[in-house]
């Protein structure tokens, strides 16, 4: 079957038996989630300066978007003080069925909450939000198509409309064989989550590259059992492509942000005490066992800032 790489990436993971509504992520690809508990730990540092900047209200919201197995939000409530836990609303959001064992208090649903106050987050979301892949042609950008079964490509007709007019602004394509992912269906992912975001912050976590530096063929693979494979939109593997963070900022400032940053992985983790610093080795003798807990955090600390992996990650915040 003949389909728009937008179309055929939404019926592969999440159409009927699609990848993500039978599937774990951790079972295909590693996240900072994944790598380690610490990347709970920043985010609950995160949540104690939202909570700050709030005041202490009542009831504060923390929001996970594209949860996966729900483990961040669980690190993240089993690590929280009791007074804080006893005001968190925790909020689950995935399209794949609750995983068993996940603590009661987690709200598990399928859409992003309204009326966010606290602390919204979508590690590695965005970029599995199905998006279409336009080439360069002598006479001008064409959409791709994609069979489904095979993963073969031929061109399909000029992109118009909002496909146009967002190529045209994000990722110009200036020579014959180039190709753009074609990004507003993630920014307008983003734009909804700022616009149900009432108080508080929204961070974005993701493959990322600027308008100033696309890759001129695009992004797009598949993963499939922790390997990189081809991207065959058949369901049976991950299919993703890095993020235009930058057009998604800009969507999430139309939709209400007042305050935007964009930086690494590496620098927001840095910001918040994640430093990778080994222990010194005097530690070793005076308490082995400690220097040996010690030094294996730093090598957890470090995978997460290492900016040639995790560290050089796309970081988005916004806030309302």
């Amino acid at each position: 079957m003949w389909l728009t790489w937008r179309a055929a990436i939404d019926r592969a993971l999440y159409g009927e038996s699609g990848f993500y509504l039978r599937e774990r992520p951790s079972g295909h690809f590693r996240t900072s989630v994944s790598a380690s508990a610490v990347f709970a730990e920043a985010v609950l540092s995160l949540l104690g300066q939202v909570d700050a900047e709030l005041g202490m209200p009542g009831k504060l919201d923390l929001v996970d978007i594209g949860a996966g197995e729900g483990a961040l939000v669980g690190r993240v409530l089993a690590a929280a003080d009791p007074e804080l836990r006893s005001r968190l609303r925790v909020t689950a959001v995935d399209l794949s069925p609750r995983p068993a064992g996940l603590p009661p208090e987690i709200d598990w649903r399928a859409t992003v909450p309204s009326g966010i106050n606290g602390l919204a987050i979508a590690n590695e979301w965005l970029d599995n939000i199905p998006l279409d892949v336009a080439e360069r042609t002598p006479d001008g950008p064409r959409l791709v198509l994609v069979d489904t079964e095979t993963g073969d490509e031929r061109l399909g007709d000029p992109p118009s409309g909002a496909d146009r007019e967002w190529l045209e602004r994000w990722w110009p394509l200036s020579r014959t064989g180039a190709r753009a992912e074609i990004g507003w269906p993630r920014d307008a992912a983003w734009a909804t989550v700022l616009e149900r975001l009432e108080r508080g912050r929204a961070i974005a976590v993701d493959y990322a590259h600027p308008v100033d530096n696309r890759p001129p063929r695009g992004t797009l693979t598949g993963y499939r059992d922790g390997a990189m494979v081809s991207p065959i939109p058949d369901g049976t593997c991950d299919i993703t492509a890095h993020v235009a963070l930058d057009a998604c900022a800009e969507a999430g400032r139309q939709a209400g942000a007042i305050s935007t940053t964009l930086s690494t992985q590496r620098v927001a983790l840095r910001a918040l005490g994640i430093t990778g610093t080994r222990p010194p080795l005097d530690l070793a003798r005076v308490d082995a066992r400690g220097y040996l807990r010690s030094l294996a955090r730093a090598s957890e600390e470090a995978e997460l800032i290492d900016s040639s992996g995790l560290g050089g990650f796309g970081w988005l915040s916004q806030s309302r």
